[in-house]
Parts: C-alpha cells; sequence; structure tokens
C-alpha cells in the first residue's frame, strides 16, 4: 500500500496543471495519476494548487557565527513557512565566511544540526583563495559568489577584475557558476564619498541604475571570454535584464535571477518605510519596476529568489546611510509571485513553478528536485490560491519579526509545506520531525575545458 496519497489537487507539472492525485512513498514521487488506490495516510487537496516546494538559491541564514542575525533553525522555518523546501546559503554573513574547507565544514555541521529544510552551500570567491576553489568544489558548493562591490564586510573583499576574472576561468575548469553582486566598485565607492546628506535619496544617488549596468556588462565579457557559467544575482532592473538575455541570444552562458521586492516595491516605498526596505542594489522606481516585471513575463528572467539578508534591529535603526542593507522577506517570495505575478498580471502558475523551483534545480544541477514528477523527491507547497491573508509580524518564523511586507495583504496562502514527504509547515504552524540534508550538484569535482560556450545552457522558458 502506498504510504501516502494527496488527493484531488491541481498538480503544476513541468507539462502543465492536471486535476491529480500524487503517492508518496519513501520520501519520492511514486505516481501522478487521476485516481489512485487508497494509500496508508490521505490528505485532502481538493480546491488547492499542489506546487514544487520552493527553492531559494540566495539567502543569508548567518550561521556561525551570526545567528544573532539570523540561524539556520529559525531561517528554515520561515522558508517552510513561505513553501519553501530547499536553499541555498550563502558563503556570508557567517563567521567565518565560506572561503575555505574548514569553514565550509563549519557551515555544514551548523546547518545540519539546525535546519528543517534541506540546503546547499555557496562558496566565496575573493582576492587570495582561487587556489581553494577546487577544494571547495569536491566538498559540494553549488558555485561561488563573488562581489563586484564593497560587501560591506571587510573579511569577504570585493573581487577584483584580476581574481574575477581568474576565478571564472577556474570555475568553468570545475563546471561551477559563478555568482556576482553587479555594482560597479567605482561609480558606488565615488558617489558614495560624494553624498552631501544621510537620507534616503542620498543612497538612492549613490547606488544609480548605470551602476548595475556597467558591472553587469563586466561580468558578462568576462564570462564570454573564460566560458563560465555566470549567474547574475538580485537585478533590480528591467535594462539589466535586458543587457543580460541579449548577452544569453550571443552565446553567454547566463542565467538571471531578480528578487521579490524588486517586483514589489519602489523607491517612494524605501522613503515610506525607511531601513526595514534598504537593499543593494536599492529599490528602484516605478517604471523601472514595471519594466522589471515586463522582462520576466516576456521569459527572460530565470530565478525568484529573496536575498533574505537580516540583521539585529538595532543595525537597521538610526542613520539610514550606516543601517544594514538587507531586506528580511524569505518567507514571501512565493506570495508576491502568486499575488503580484499571477492574480494581477496573469503570470502562469507552471512559470510560478520554473522560476522558484524548476530552473533552479537545473541550473545548479539539483538531482529529483524542483518539480512534481515520478523519482523525485516529494518536496510539495499546497497553496490555496483564492485565499486572502495579510502578514503580521506574529506570522514570522524568523527571528526578528521585522519585515517590509508586514501589514500586506496577499492572495495566494500557504496551506502546507512538505519537505521529502514529511510535513514540515501545516495551517501556520511547524511540525517537522526530522532535520534537513545537505544537497551538491550532480557530478561534482568533474572538471572540462575552459572553452567557452557556444550557446546558452538554459531550458526554455
Amino acid at each position: 500500500m502506498t504510504g501516502l496519497i494527496i488527493r484531488g489537487g491541481t498538480v503544476v507539472t513541468p507539462a502543465g496543471q492536471q486535476r491529480a492525485d500524487v503517492a508518496i512513498d519513501g520520501g519520492v514521487i511514486t505516481a501522478i495519476e487521476p485516481e489512485l488506490a487508497g494509500g496508508a495516510e490521505e490528505l485532502s487537496a481538493s480546491g488547492l494548487v499542489v506546487l514544487p516546494g520552493v527553492i531559494d538559491v540566495h539567502l543569508h541564514f548567518n550561521e556561525p557565527g551570526r545567528a544573532s542575525w539570523e540561524g539556520a533553525a529559525t531561517g528554515s522555518r520561515a522558508l517552510a513557512a513561505g513553501g519553501g523546501t530547499l536553499f541555498f546559503d550563502m558563503p556570508l554573513n557567517s563567521t567565518p565566511c565560506t572561503v575555505d574547507t574548514a569553514a565550509f565544514d563549519d557551515k555544514r555541521a551548523a546547518l545540519e544540526a539546525r535546519s528543517i529544510t534541506d540546503f546547499g552551500l555557496w562558496g566565496g570567491l575573493v582576492p587570495g583563495n582561487v587556489g581553494e576553489m577546487a577544494a571547495l568544489a569536491a566538498r559540494g558548493v553549488v558555485g561561488y559568489k563573488a562581489f563586484m562591490c564593497d560587501s560591506g564586510l571587510p573579511e569577504f573583499p570585493r573581487a577584483d577584475d584580476v581574481t574575477l576574472l581568474e576565478g571564472m576561468r577556474e570555475a568553468a575548469r570545475l563546471d561551477l557558476p559563478v555568482a556576482v553582486h553587479a555594482e560597479s566598485d567605482e561609480l558606488t565607492r565615488t558617489l558614495s564619498a560624494r553624498m552631501t546628506g544621510r537620507g534616503v535619496r542620498d543612497f538612492l544617488a549613490s547606488r544609480p541604475i548605470v551602476a548595475e549596468l556597467d558591472a553587469i556588462q563586466r561580468a558578462l565579457l568576462f564570462a564570454h571570454d573564460t566560458g563560465a557559467r555566470l549567474h547574475l544575482v538580485h537585478v533590480s532592473s528591467g535594462r539589466g535584464v535586458a543587457m543580460a538575455a541579449a548577452a544569453r541570444v550571443r552565446g553567454v552562458d547566463v542565467s538571471i535571477e531578480t528578487c521579490p521586492h524588486y517586483l514589489f516595491f519602489t523607491d517612494d516605498d524605501l522613503e515610506r518605510l525607511g531601513a526595514v526596505a534598504k537593499s543593494a542594489p536599492p529599490l528602484r522606481p516605478a517604471d523601472a519596476r514595471e519594466a522589471l516585471w515586463r522582462e520576466l513575463l516576456h521569459g527572460h528572467v530565470d530565478i525568484v529568489a529573496s536575498d533574505h539578508s537580516p540583521s539585529e534591529p538595532s543595525l537597521k535603526a538610526g542613520d539610514f546611510i550606516a543601517a544594514w542593507g538587507g531586506i528580511a522577506g524569505v518567507q514571501s517570495t512565493l506570495a508576491v509571485l502568486l499575488d503580484r505575478g499571477h492574480h494581477q498580471r496573469g503570470l502562469p502558475l507552471e512559470r510560478v513553478a520554473a522560476l522558484t523551483a524548476g530552473v533552479p534545480s537545473q541550473r545548479f544541477r539539483i538531482e529529483r528536485k524542483g518539480a512534481i514528477a515520478v523519482g523525485y523527491d516529494a518536496d510539495l507547497v499546497l497553496v490555496d490560491p483564492s485565499a486572502s491573508f495579510t502578514l503580521d509580524a506574529a506570522d514570522l518564523q524568523q527571528r526578528h519579526r521585522t519585515s517590509p511586507y508586514v501589514g500586506t495583504t496577499f492572495r495566494g496562502r500557504v496551506v502546507r509545506t512538505i519537505r521529502r514527504g514529511e510535513t514540515i509547515f501545516a495551517d501556520g504552524r511547524i511540525v517537522a520531525r526530522t532535520p534537513g540534508r545537505m544537497v551538491r550538484p550532480q557530478h561534482v569535482g568533474s572538471v572540462r575545458s575552459a572553452a567557452p560556450r557556444t550557446h546558452a545552457q538554459l531550458p526554455a522558458p
């Protein structure tokens, strides 16, 4: 007898939507059919949409070292409450940063002990550690993160052009992606030094869209020259997406990520909300937000990830320029895409699934994740698409219950999150009984020629 059957939901698969039952045994999907025989346990999904669990490829749980900002225990619970089953933790803001194998081992142990969702780990690319990249690949990193401007943490310095070029060449040899925070160091540093005030508009003027475009162009050039698999994180502008999408047509192997806050808020919201909505790159004007939506709806954005980067509340208070530049939003990614994307702009549920699960698993070569298919891990989120809810601070599962989304009413509510067949969140409560596991890319440690690729490697949107 089948262990668990989820009955009568609208199941969103790579082939489209269907009214079907989903059978699960040993944490794996064993059948998807309209009428399945009885199971040892059954859940009704009547009236619900069944999506693959969210894979958040970009967040900061800061453990070990800064778990007082956010740790895996609280962060993974917030991810689960938002429909997430797998995350990739960035190499900063933990201490030490994940730039060598000792730091990798420390972070892995911390997350295995505390996370309720599965996880993968990014390695760092900083001056002086290109020689560590092969060892990190053997450990199982999903890729390497580099900053093209000041990261805000002296222990994670920006990758100068030589480091970035040599790091991309080594990453190409190891066949792992390089993720870049693309803002021009010269422009952001010089414009910041010229600031005469300490307010929101001064900060916005110091990080203009052109600083993002300048860095994206250089990263694309390096990727083309080295054959590296480039991943552009948190692209904040439609112009940035269009530039990268055009390079992909020319043969650059690039994936494009944006974040829900760039799709939801504007610079006017930053003035209204203050430091709780401060990020880098910053929120953009309304016309830039709509251009970003147009690029996403045209299929040019590949992944939407939270870039959840919280801090202690004291670091978000006082002087705006000195305040920490990170948004706490890991619980709201799916809510934004369902409400502002699906309901308000007609974004198909299949595209929601691709942006949050399908492309993340494919781009980072994580086997048996990211889709509702026979033989895949039973990582699922059950959503009531018509139910509305207003996010209250008390609903947040993260360490510090502050988020720019608090007070927002969304249409599309997460009812249940299932990780490898086990319900970890249901009806507003965390109910996980077992911990998450580390995932690693397929063919970890393999090497290849660094010759440039001649075509884009991503599936069609």
